[in-house]
């Protein structure tokens, strides 16, 4: 049976741009309406209000009777992630929600749709659901935990680009594999390298990560160390010239221990097991901290490095749709 107070209630709902005062009951009413992903109020000022590029007509607000009932989140680059290009034709919704007491009449496919007019009202003619950077909530969609999101989704005209999946490993009881240790000591043995960073290292570091593997990776690893993460989180590689060709590290995002990343080698490297003792060497690093797991949020199911994590112990534990919609202008 329908509750016609709800019902009354959730047709009333106005839908406006963030304004000061929203945000602890944007994040209560997130925690009820995503409870599978729930965020603190620290993690919503870090990942939202401080993001360079956050507008707060593009968080888009429903409200109902003075409480916050659901959101949808537009962004697009006021500042460049590198050099000057603001990708002028690209958006991104990183998350929406609504109140499970607001569900069932229509407000979701209306947060969505406002905040995809104000998108297309900036020229943005292509828009990612979710995988925004450097300040991603998620990597895409979990089908699995929010079916309801992703047939609106689907029926708004977004298309699956790819897949990303989460992993995870248990570290208690984990020792270095003797394996690892061998290839450490023989890898050693031809001039190969393996510590953690200077200070002075940190400039081939960002160069490497920024230079071979994208911006928001560097940009990572610097807020991660301007915000204090201890350098012992991150091991780097040098080969026998004194070049650096590698580096992994926990630690990088929110300043959780537990969470596994990045990861680089570069590609003239790959195959030589270089990527698999960095990862053992940091494995090894966390466990030592008394770390009881590793996690990560993204890899490719077929890439190198999803294979390289399934050898070493790491099982999915979500699996998120990366996904797109596209428009003419």
């Amino acid at each position: 049976m329908t509750d016609l107070t709800t019902l009354t209630t959730t047709t009333r709902a106005g839908i406006r741009g963030f304004r000061a005062g929203d945000g602890p009951q944007v994040v209560e009413a997130w925690r009820r309406s995503a409870p599978a992903d729930p965020i603190t109020s620290g993690r919503f000022r870090s990942l939202v209000l401080l993001d360079p590029n956050f507008d707060p007509a593009g968080l888009r607000v429903a409200v109902d009777g003075g409480r916050v009932v659901g959101a949808a989140y537009a962004v697009r680059r006021l500042t460049p992630l590198a050099g000057t290009d603001l990708e002028p034709e690209q958006g991104w919704i990183p998350f929406f929600f609504v109140d499970p007491d607001a569900r069932g009449h229509g407000l979701g496919r209306r947060l969505l749709t406002e905040a995809l007019d104000w998108l297309h009202g900036h020229g943005r003619t292509r828009v990612d659901f979710s995988s925004y950077t450097p300040n991603y909530v998620f990597p895409g969609l979990d089908r699995e935990a929010y079916p309801e999101a992703a047939g609106l989704l689907d029926s708004l005209g977004f298309r699956t680009l790819y897949e990303a999946e989460a992993m995870d490993r248990v570290l208690v009881g984990y020792r270095l594999p003797a394996d690892i240790a061998l290839r450490v000591a023989e890898l050693t043995a031809r001039g190969h390298r393996f510590a953690t960073p200077s200070d002075d290292d940190l400039v081939d570091l960002l160069a490497l990560a920024g230079g071979h593997f994208g911006p928001d990776w560097a940009g990572t690893i610097r807020a991660c160390l301007t915000a204090g993460t201890p350098l012992d989180r991150i091991v780097v590689a040098r080969d026998p010239d004194g070049r650096m060709v590698g580096w992994a590290m926990h630690g990088a995002f929110d300043s959780v221990d537990e969470r596994f990343g990045p990861i680089g080698v570069l590609e003239e490297m790959r195959g030589t097991g270089l990527g698999e003792v960095l990862l053992h060497l940091v494995l090894e690093r966390m466990r030592a901290l008394r770390a009881h797991s590793a996690w990560f949020l993204w890899t490719g199911a077929q890439s190198p490095a999803g294979h390289l994590y399934r050898k070493s112990g790491f099982t999915t534990t979500r699996v998120f749709k990366v996904m797109r919609r596209e428009t003419a202008r």
